[in-house]
């Protein structure tokens, strides 16, 4: 599967020595097991608790998946659209399909029957209007200037990419436009904007039957550009070929997707649905506030569920989630041997940046990302989720036809 990072200069090309392979790998377990610790310690700190600490284990196993898969919206995007390899696609399909089971299990015991016009709480279910197909296409744009979406910076980012911390402050700063930009399109394309959710038309077996379908058609058309399967020799179980199969080598997309699925349905059933930007914008929204540089009122903005944003003092669950995923990832591309800092040139740098000012500034006037809007809302039967996807495959596929990704 093309799986290629940005074109940067690695600190160390050359194949590890075993002494280096021996180091990573005794850092990589301390690195989880810290995790495990620290999610025993958050949970008895007053102010934080069980959903902090079961936000970081939801965040650890996230990355881990995220980084063992390769799990990057944009790079699956890109291997499809150059590449012409779907092989990879089938990561996000098999994760659609198993959290659209689990939400419609989970929404029947929270909403038992949405013909009531009611929408599931706090689910990713925003509003349909001009405003997210523009804000899904300049999403995408941000993705393949720099290089990742953000939840795939936050997992490279632990495996030592010299653009993940330009990409991520980027989108900082695009949060920042974002809410400065907020109040028109509020007014002008969103205030007015239906919200859709197909459980209010149809019911949830209607819905899960619709969401399955369309997901199968795209599987069925998509498989002339699938690989063969190739034959595998028997092997024997020993310690090394496992490590090959469970961290060196790719996971299988269906295996990662099934598992990015569960996570998904796991961490809206006991904290929250899955997203990675609402503790990063609540800290540009919190640097804004104490500098006076937000609108004096954010219309609307708090009103609508998805990654919400605040003005925060502490550590949110979110946040708790986001450090967990670093630290997984961190931990499976140690163990893995995929961990490879890499020196960042100035001209890949500028366009991380600025492609994270793009996402930054997306993400906000879409209520959320690729794992917020379209991962976790297509799962939740919202009609906005696919508009999102779908404007962001375009702006993938714009950015690809510019060359954009060429900057990195």
């Amino acid at each position: 599967m093309a799986d290629t990072l940005p074109r940067s200069s690695s600190l160390n090309r050359a194949a590890p020595s075993p002494t280096i392979n021996l180091v990573h790998t005794s850092i990589g377990a301390l690195s989880l097991i810290a995790l495990l610790a620290a999610a025993y310690f958050v949970q008895a700190t007053p102010g934080h608790g069980a959903p902090a600490a079961l936000s970081l284990l939801i965040g650890g196993a996230l990355g881990m998946a995220f980084e063992c898969g390769r799990f990057c919206f944009f790079c699956i995007f890109r291997d499809l659209i150059e590449h012409r390899q779907a092989g990879p696609f089938y990561a996000i399909l098999m994760a659609l399909a198993i959290s659209g089971i689990g939400y419609a299990i989970v929404f029947g015991a929270f909403l038992p029957n949405p013909s009531s016009g009611r929408l599931a709480p706090d689910a990713h279910i925003g509003p349909v209007s001009p405003a997210l197909a523009l804000a899904g296409l300049v999403f995408g744009l941000g993705m393949a200037l720099s290089g990742a979406c953000i939840s795939g910076h936050l997992y490279r980012l632990g495996e030592g990419s010299g653009y993940a911390l330009p990409a991520l402050g980027g989108a900082l700063l695009g949060f920042g436009l974002g809410f400065r930009a907020w109040n028109w399109f509020y007014v002008t394309m969103i205030a007015e904007a239906p919200v859709i959710w197909l459980p209010n038309l149809i019911g949830y077996g209607g819905s899960l039957i619709v969401h399955l379908v369309v997901l199968g058609v795209i599987a069925i058309a998509l498989l002339r550009w699938v690989a063969p399967l190739s034959e595998q020799p028997a092997r024997a179980m020993t310690p090394a070929y496992l490590r090959a199969v469970l961290l060196e080598r790719r996971w299988n997309p269906l295996v990662t997707g099934a598992i990015v699925g569960a996570i998904s349905v796991i961490a809206y059933l006991r904290i929250e649905p899955l997203g990675v930007t609402s503790q990063l914008g609540s800290l540009s929204r919190t640097a804004l506030y104490h500098a006076g540089l937000l609108p004096a009122r954010l219309n609307g903005l708090d009103s609508f569920a998805g990654c919400a944003t605040q003005v925060v003092q502490t550590i949110t669950t979110n946040g708790w989630l986001i450090g967990g995923l670093v630290i997984g990832a961190l931990g499976a591309a140690l163990l893995a041997g995929r961990f490879r800092p890499t020196r960042p040139r100035l001209g890949g740098s500028v366009a991380a940046l600025a492609g994270g000012v793009l996402m930054g500034w997306g993400a906000i006037i879409a209520l959320g990302c690729t794992v917020g809007t379209l991962l976790s809302g297509i799962g939740a039967f919202a009609v906005s989720g696919w508009v999102f996807g779908i404007t962001v495959f375009a702006g993938v596929w714009l950015g690809i036809t510019l060359r954009l990704h060429r900057w990195l």
